[in-house]
Parts: structure tokens; sequence; C-alpha cells
């Protein structure tokens, strides 16, 4: 057993996948004031947003750096579906995104809320509909990814919803801060080392 060190422009995480083989049975959904919308059609920039503001205390940043043409190919093919979450107010508070592009498999690419929601039981909502619209005629596994730079109870809210931990890989990245995508006060739980060589 040893250690690897990781450059300090650099993040390191243990992704774990996690799958579900059979349907769950139908629950009531769980209540809650917000409301599932559908993008058919997003517009990159207003996608970006969302996921920026989802996704930066997590440092979630690959689609920010993807080009417009690629990631309208991703967003805009049919097989995926890009829902908003939004708030009484109408403002989007939280995202889901499903891929169907694997035959008989659903992912789960993305499934968050803005911090200021956590702990209030949106997550089940959320997953309850997510669960609903990921199992169609056909699909036999619905599947997704957590990594040690999630929320800290991310992996076992996956747990509890039904799905099994299935393998686990260790990846690394530049950081997002870094490289100017994210600001430097992004993620303050996850150690920013990058500084220390300036």
């Amino acid at each position: 057993m040893g250690l690897t060190p990781v450059p300090s422009d650099e993040v390191a995480t243990v992704v774990t996948t996690l799958e579900m083989r059979e349907r769950s049975p139908l629950c009531p959904l769980p209540p809650s004031p917000l409301r599932l919308v559908r993008w058919r059609t997003p517009d990159a920039n207003k996608y970006r947003a969302l996921f920026r503001r989802v996704g930066e205390p997590w440092l979630w940043y690959s689609r920010l750096l993807m080009d417009e043409s690629r990631l309208l190919s991703i967003i805009h093919d049919p097989a995926v579906e890009v829902y908003a979450v939004e708030d009484r107010a109408g403002v989007e508070v939280g995202f889901l995104e499903l891929d169907f592009r694997r035959e008989r498999a659903t992912e789960l690419s993305y499934f968050g809320l803005v911090p200021e929601l956590a702990g209030q039981a949106h997550g089940r909502w959320l997953m309850a509909h997510a669960l609903q619209l990921a199992w169609r005629s056909g699909t036999e596994r619905v599947w997704l990814h957590t990594c040690t730079l999630d929320h800290p109870k991310a992996l076992g809210f996956y747990r509890a919803q039904g799905f099994t931990p299935v393998s686990r890989t260790l990846e690394t990245f530049p950081d997002p801060r870094a490289l100017g995508v994210l600001p430097e006060d992004a993620a303050p739980q996850i150690p920013y080392l990058a500084t220390s060589r300036r």
C-alpha cells in the first residue's frame, strides 16, 4: 500500500458507480413546493449558469469547459433529457439530466439542488421524479456516479434510494480553480493548494 502524490494544481477523488437493476415499487411523490420543468433544447449559456450554480460547491466543471457545439450535441440529443427544478417564484434551483443513449440503460448524468435546499427532503422528491422518468419500458439498469468531492451524504443518499455500489475508480483532474474556470473560493471544504505555488 502506498500513497501517490497529487500535484498541487490537481484534485483527486474516489468515484463510485452505483446502479439499480430493478424498479422499486412506486411510492407517492414526497410533497414539495418545487416543480420539474423539461428543457427541450436548452440554451448553452442558461444551461451552464444552472450547472455552475448547482455544481460549483462540488467542483463540477466539465460542462463549463466544453465548447458550445460539443455541449449542444449532448444536451440537444433526443436521447438526453434535461430538467430544471423551479421554486414557486420560477427561480431555477436545481436540475436533473437523464441519458438514454445506451441501450436498455439510463444514466442519471447530473442530479442536484442548490446548497440552500440541502436537508429539506427536496432531494428525495427530485429522486422520486428521476426514477419515474428513468424507468421506461425496456430499461434494465439505472445508474449514476458520485465521488468523494460531492456532498458528504451523497453516497448514503443514493444507497437509501435503492442504488447499489458496483465499482470504484480513482480520478485526478486539473483543479478548476487553478484553471480559472471556478473562483478560488469555490468548494472551501476541498483544499485549494495551487495558491502555494504562487
